[in-house]
């Protein structure tokens, strides 16, 4: 005859201090920044790094970065065409159009500044912007920023919107 063996019944006591973590209370997260503001971090540091080794000092770009996307986020026109670098080249009801000045980019602003693109612009994250010698990307080419120089030795550099375009 085959016995059954005996059941053992375990009961482990735990304290309430033995399950506490060892390491000290973490404080509060910092709630994370606008997609659109620049923020120091290892990818905003590349982004300026390149920007210095192509393009030049990088602390104008960030300010015309912020100002163009708080501009076009608030659908302000007159603030966008200040940004601009004149004459400027728009594509209005599919041919290539030189526009002189602000006011002549004012009256088109719904044209260039498709609900679309404006969507780009607002939702670019300066830590992940495209930079070449052209200047700074923003989406897939739908606006770029270039710096033009404004001395011989080009330390002074007047940051413009050189495009505004479908990149499709």
């Amino acid at each position: 005859m085959q016995t059954k063996p005996p059941r053992l019944a375990a009961v482990v006591l735990v304290s309430a201090a033995a399950c506490q973590r060892a390491e000290p209370p973490v404080a509060a997260a910092r709630p994370p920044a606008p997609p659109n503001a620049v923020v120091a971090d290892e990818a905003t540091a590349a982004v300026n790094a390149r920007i210095r080794a192509v393009l030049g000092g990088p602390a104008k770009y960030e300010q015309v970065f912020a100002a163009f996307q708080r501009a076009v986020a608030a659908h302000d026109a007159k603030a966008v065409s200040a940004l601009v670098a004149y004459p400027f080249t728009a594509t209005l009801g599919g041919r290539r159009v030189k526009l002189p000045d602000a006011a002549s980019f004012i009256r088109h602003y719904d044209a260039i500044v498709t609900p679309v693109i404006a969507n780009v612009i607002t939702r670019q994250r300066y830590a992940d912007l495209f930079v070449n010698e052209q200047g700074v990307m923003f989406g897939q080419g739908e606006a770029w920023l270039h710096g033009e120089c404004r001395d011989d030795a080009c330390k002074d550099v007047d940051v413009r919107v050189i495009a505004i375009q479908s990149a499709n």
